[in-house]
C-alpha cells in the first residue's frame, strides 16, 4: 500500500510518500508561502533529480494539486498514476479529550476538529484545510488523522488536572493535554528495542528538544506526565516560548505595559525563551557558537535551558519512583552534544554515567551515550513522526479492508 503523509500548516504543506510494505520513503517535499504568487515548491524522490520551483499557489487545494502533479511527473515523480495512493494520513495537533487514538476521517471527526479550533488556533484550522484539500483532489481516498495529544490521554487526573475551579474543566475542558505525542511514542518504543527490554517494564523520560521542547514521563509504555499543558506554551524553556512562569506575571505585565491579550500572548510565544534571554538568538547552534565566543547572555540562555531540562527529568524520575533511561530526540536533542552533556552531568545522583566520547561522536542514528554498565542509560534516538502517522494510517486502512 502507498500512503501519503501530510502536515498542513497555515501557509505550508509538508509531505512524505511511503511504500508501506517496506516502510520506504518514495518521495518527500514541501510547499511554502501558500497564498502568494511566489510560493516555493521543493520535492525529492528516490533515484530522481530534485525539483524546485517558484509559482503562484493561492490555497491548500491548489498546493495539493501541484504536489500530486509532481508525484506522477515522469522525470521527478514516483507514481505512474495518482490512483496508486490508497490512503492519506494527516498530522493534527489537538484532539482534546475526543480522540485518544488515531481515527478515519468522517463528517463527525471534521466537526470535532473544528470545535477544537479554540485550543489550537494556529494549527487545527490549517490541518482541516489539508483534509478538505485531499477531499477535493483525491475524493475517493481514505483519510486518517493522527493527533499529537493522543499518546498523552493515558495520564492520570493527578497529572492532567490544574488546581483551579473544577467548573472550568467541566465547561471549557481546561486541563493538560501535552503535545509531540507521536514523537514521544515512537522514541519510547525504539528505546525499548535498543535496550532489549519490554517497554511495559521501563521507566523512561523522553526529551523532544527542537524549537519546541517537551519532556514526557513514560511509565510502562504509557504517558504518565508531560511538560506541555493545555497549549504548547507551558513547560520547558524553548526557542521563542517562555515555558513555565508565575501566572500573575501576565496580568502584572499587561497592567504595567498596557498590553492587550494578543500582545502578551505574542510576547510569551514569539519573543521569549532563548530568544529573550540571549538577546535575539533562538537557534541552539547559534547560542552555542556565541557562548563559545564569550557571549555572556548566550551562556546564560544555555545554562537556563539545560537547568530546566535537568529539573524536569529529576521530577519525572521522582514521579515514577525510578528511571531506566533518558531519551534525547528532535533537532537539538539529536545534534547538540554540548547540551546533552550539560544535562546528563547533573544527573549523576540517579546513577547516569555519561561517556563523553560516545556523546561527542559524529555517529548518527540510534545509540547509547552512557558508559557500559551505567545504572541509568542516556540514549539518542532520531524521531520519525511521519512514520508513526503512516503506520497508523496503514493500520486503519487495513482494518477497513483496503490494500495490502
Amino acid at each position: 500500500m502507498i500512503v501519503l503523509v501530510i502536515n498542513a500548516g497555515s501557509s505550508s504543506i509538508k509531505y512524505q510518500l511511503y511504500q508501506m510494505k517496506s516502510e520506504t520513503v518514495l518521495a518527500r517535499g514541501r510547499v511554502e508561502r501558500i497564498g502568494m504568487d511566489s510560493a516555493i515548491v521543493t520535492h525529492e524522490a528516490e533515484g530522481k533529480p530534485e525539483f524546485r520551483e517558484v509559482c503562484e499557489i493561492l490555497d491548500h487545494t491548489s498546493a495539493l494539486k501541484r504536489i500530486t502533479d509532481i508525484l506522477v511527473h515522469p522525470e521527478y515523480g514516483s507514481l505512474s498514476h495518482i490512483s496508486e495512493i490508497e490512503a492519506v494520513g494527516h498530522r493534527v495537533v489537538h484532539g482534546g479529550e475526543s480522540f485518544p487514538e488515531s481515527v478515519v476521517v468522517t463528517t463527525e471527526v471534521k466537526q470535532e476538529i473544528r470545535k477544537l479550533f479554540d485550543l489550537a488556533p494556529l494549527h487545527n484550522p490549517a490541518h482541516l484545510m489539508g483534509i478538505l484539500a485531499v477531499e477535493a483532489i483525491l475524493p475517493d481516498v481514505m483519510q486518517a488523522v493522527v493527533f499529537d495529544t493522543a499518546f498523552h490521554q493515558t495520564m492520570p487526573k493527578t497529572s492532567y488536572l490544574y488546581a483551579i475551579p473544577n467548573i472550568l474543566y467541566k465547561r471549557h475542558k481546561i486541563r493538560r493535554y501535552g503535545f509531540h505525542g507521536t514523537s514521544h511514542m515512537y522514541v519510547s518504543h525504539q528505546a525499548a528495542a535498543l535496550l532489549g527490554r519490554p517497554l511495559e517494564s521501563l521507566k523512561l523520560v523522553t526529551c523532544h528538544i527542537g524549537n519546541g521542547v517537551s519532556c514526557t514521563a513514560v511509565l510502562n509504555g504509557k504517558s504518565y506526565d508531560t511538560s506541555m499543558g493545555m497549549t504548547p506554551l507551558e513547560g520547558l524553556m524553548m526557542g521563542t516560548r517562555s515555558g513555565d512562569l508565575d501566572p500573575a506575571i501576565v496580568s502584572y505585565t499587561m497592567a504595567k505595559e498596557e498590553l492587550s491579550i494578543n500582545e502578551v500572548n505574542s510576547m510569551l510565544n514569539k519573543h521569549s525563551g532563548l530568544y529573550a534571554v540571549s538577546g535575539g538568538l533562538a537557534d541552539m547552534r547559534e547560542i552555542v557558537e556565541a557562548m563559545n565566543d564569550g557571549d555572556k547572555n548566550a551562556k546564560l540562555a544555555f545554562d537556563m535551558y539545560a537547568y530546566r531540562l535537568r529539573k524536569y527529568i529529576g521530577a519525572y524520575a521522582a514521579a515514577m519512583n525510578g528511571l531506566d533511561a533518558v531519551v534525547f530526540t528532535a533537532g537539538v536533542g539529536e545534534n547538540s552534544p554540548q547540551l546533552r552533556e550539560a544535562v546528563c552531568e547533573g544527573l549523576t545522583f540517579l546513577g547516569l554515567r555519561l561517556d563523553r566520547e560516545r556523546n561527542r561522536s559524529p555517529e548518527r542514528g540510534e545509540r547509547r551515550i552512557t558508559e557500559d554498565g551505567s545504572p541509568v542509560e542516556a540514549l539518542v534516538i532520531p524521531t520519525n513522526e511521519e512514520l508513526v502517522i503512516a503506520r497508523d494510517t496503514y493500520r486503519l486502512a487495513l482494518n477497513r479492508g483496503k490494500g495490502s
